[in-house]
């Protein structure tokens, strides 16, 4: 159900639409996203996460002090205490996600190198040993390997497969796809950054289709 047009229709940004076509039918097939509901919810999020099947890797760039504190309250409660992340995505990855998602300390670098890659961004040591695993990859060794169109859509589908989210998909119990929708968000977001924006994409999949 996956055709380069398809894509070409609902995400006109992204600029390989055949390739991504190509990597995406197989994965899909592969972990059961293979209904029309579960098709268009993963689109939908996955093209939202990956700024339409362009953006691979987890941005951390920030410019300013008062973005940092803005994204990371928490951990950047002062301008003083954010500064020195400015502009350095490496020592910035390596601190927020220090000893988080099976990761060592901020020395282990751990947090850089296990950062999110892939049309839903795998994060942490934990995940990239359990997705490597599964799809019978060194992501270990060779985290870049979820760069790959390939392996980032088989990766998306194994994530989706392993939190549950064809159910969520296919839940028809009181007929609101809107919760079912936010819930798969929360799953693969941690909280619902950009619902509206993913929403307006799967109702525009849902029109695109076939039935």
């Amino acid at each position: 159900m996956i055709t380069e047009q398809t894509l070409k229709t609902v995400f006109p940004q992204c600029t390989d639409p055949a390739g991504w076509a190509a990597a995406l039918s197989p994965a899909l097939d592969k972990f059961e996203i293979n209904t029309r509901d579960r098709i268009c919810s993963f689109l939908a999020q996955t093209g939202h996460e990956s700024g339409q099947f362009n953006t691979l890797t987890e941005g951390l760039f920030y410019r300013t002090a008062a973005r940092l504190m803005a994204v990371w309250p928490k951990r950047f409660p002062t301008e003083a205490s954010a500064l020195p992340y400015v502009a350095n995505e490496k020592k910035l990855a390596s601190f927020v996600y220090a000893n988080r998602l099976g990761n060592g300390n901020e020395a282990s670098g751990d947090g850089f190198q296990f950062r999110g890659r892939g049309i839903i961004q795998i994060t942490g040591r934990a995940n990239y040993v359990a997705a490597g695993a599964a799809l019978g990859l060194d992501l270990i060794n060779n985290p870049d390997l979820l760069l790959q169109k390939p392996n980032a859509a088989l990766s998306a589908a194994w994530f989706w497969n392993t939190r549950g989210l064809n159910a969520l998909a296919d839940d028809k119990t009181d007929d609101n796809d809107l919760e079912d929708f936010t819930e798969i968000t929360k799953r693969i977001n941690g909280g619902t950054v950009g619902l509206k924006e993913r929403f307006a994409l799967y109702q525009q999949l849902q029109q695109t289709l076939p039935a």
